[in-house]
Order: C-alpha cells, then sequence, then structure tokens
C-alpha cells in the first residue's frame, strides 16, 4: 500500500466516529443483537480513540509492521512498515536516517566549572571516535510558570516512586537505579530552582544519523548499526538516556528538519 504520510490523529479521529455511529446505531436500534452490535463498535471506536491518542506512536507502527504498510511522501521519501527509518532513492543509491532522543537528566548550570570542563572531554572524545557524520539538534525555551510547578512535582513523586520500587528488589538493576536517581536529582533540581525564582528552561534534543547501501535493505542495515554506536557511545560518555524513535515520533523529528513549532506550548504538546 503505497499513501501519503502517515498521521496518528486520522487512527484516533476514525475511531472516535466508530464510537460516534455505534453510540447513535445502539441508542436507535435499542436492545437486541444490533444493539448490542453497536455498543461493541462504540466500545472499540472510544479505546481506539483513546489509544491512538496517547500512545499512537507505538501502535501505528505495529499496524503497519503488521500489514506490510509502505508510506511515501510528496518529496519522495519513503518510510517502511516499522516505521523505524526513512529512505530516499538518490542517483540508485538508497540512503537510510534514523533519529535518536536525547534525554538529560543533568543541567550544565548544576555543575561545577570543572566538571563542565570534563563533560565537554567526554563529549569530544565520543564524537572523535565516531567515523560518519552525526546531528546533533537542540530546540529550547522559557517555560510558562502557571503549570509547570504542579507537573514537575507529579513527575518527581513518579520517579521517587518508581526508583522505591527497584530499591525494593531483591536484584535491583544497578543501571535502572542511576538513572531513576538521577532522575529525581534533576526533578528536585527544577523544584528547587523555582524556589529560588529562577526561570525554567526547557529542552528538546535528539540526534540523526544517515547511512547509504545499493538496496532498501542494506542501507537501514547500516544506518540502524550506526544508531546502535551511537546510543553506546553517547549513553555511556554522557551520561543520558538515549532512544531510537519510530512512528509519528521519528517523523515530528524530520518534520522539525525544515520547521520548528513556534511557541513553547506546541512544542510541549509535541513531546508530551
Amino acid at each position: 500500500m503505497v499513501g501519503d504520510e502517515m498521521d496518528t490523529r486520522l487512527f484516533a479521529y476514525g475511531s472516535a466516529v466508530l464510537a460516534l455511529v455505534g453510540a447513535v446505531g445502539s441508542f436507535v436500534l435499542g436492545g437486541g443483537i444490533a444493539g448490542i452490535i453497536a455498543g461493541i463498535f462504540c466500545l472499540v471506536g472510544a479505546m481506539g480513540a483513546v489509544g491512538f491518542y496517547r500512545y499512537g506512536y507505538i501502535l501505528v507502527p505495529l499496524i503497519t509492521t503488521r500489514s506490510n504498510v509502505v508510506l511515501i511522501t510528496d518529496t519522495g521519501y519513503e518510510i517502511p512498515p516499522a516505521q523505524d527509518v526513512i529512505l530516499k532513492n538518490v542517483g540508485g543509491i538508497y540512503y537510510a536516517s534514523m533519529f535518536l532522543a536525547v534525554k538529560v537528566y543533568e543541567s550544565s548550570s548544576e555543575r561545577s566549572p570543572e566538571e563542565n570542563v570534563v563533560y565537554t572531554e567526554y563529549f569530544e572524545r565520543a564524537i572523535s571516535s565516531v567515523k560518519y557524520v552525526t546531528k546533533f539538534a537542540m530546540l529550547v525555551y522559557v517555560k510558562d510558570i502557571g503549570e509547570y510547578r504542579k507537573n514537575i512535582e507529579t513527575k518527581h513523586a513518579e520517579a521517587q516512586l518508581r526508583l522505591a520500587k527497584e530499591r525494593e528488589k531483591a536484584e535491583p538493576d544497578v543501571l535502572r537505579l542511576d538513572r531513576y536517581e538521577r532522575e529525581v536529582a534533576m526533578w528536585e533540581s527544577q523544584i528547587n530552582k523555582l524556589s529560588q525564582g529562577i526561570k525554567p528552561m526547557g529542552m528538546c534534543a535528539y540526534v540523526m544519523t544517515t547511512a547509504t547501501g545499493v538496496s532498501k535493505e542494506s542501507a537501514a542495515a547500516a544506518a540502524k548499526a550506526q544508531s546502535n554506536e551511537l546510543r553506546s557511545t553517547l549513553s555511556n560518555a554522557l551520561n543520558v538516556e538515549i532512544v531510537a524513535l519510530k512512528g509519528d515520533e521519528m517523523m515530528r523529528c524530520f518534520d522539525w528538519e525544515h520547521m520548528i513549532p513556534p511557541t513553547q506550548s506546541e512544542l510541549e504538546q509535541a513531546t508530551m
């Protein structure tokens, strides 16, 4: 199947329409088998609308993978069923790009000047070990303090709960403990900064890598190999969490290569 860029909102809207039709049908038909079937449609549609709206970036790639859906944009870029890589044929050579989200749990302002110097050295060493071009992108903005404090206090409590559950395990995962501890420390730092009257800064960072091949499969395989190498190298050197993006999240980063959200509220909605 070939089509335009797929948006999870289409699935959500389609499910919502199904729920509406089912609700109307159930009301009109009343009892009986037809009414029960309409009620089932309403339930499935409602669950689908909520599911695609909240978790479409997971559900859509699963659907396209199982149904072998290949998406082609009007600019000639191709997204395979797994929706984890973007392909394009240029003069008989295939180019494949992947995007990685960078989750930073510590600000440079929280480190001493000496620690920042060491951190920069680690970054330079990590980059010098990579033998191909890598793009680092960072979107920054000043947060609206209105609901921000309530949100970070909620996230702080959730992070503390995850950390406590991991510590209670008979054999806790050391890497998870370290990640959860850094996350808790990050939220605590944010709360302390707000108490001191410091305006909170928001950031969205991602990494892009591109590989080539004589076929779609070889280009995608090379891009995935580079992606795995970057995940390992950067996460260890920079002490950050690196996550491979797919589906809507991947396409969002691809769109940001051309145009970024103009307001902080639009960026926050896109990264929720």
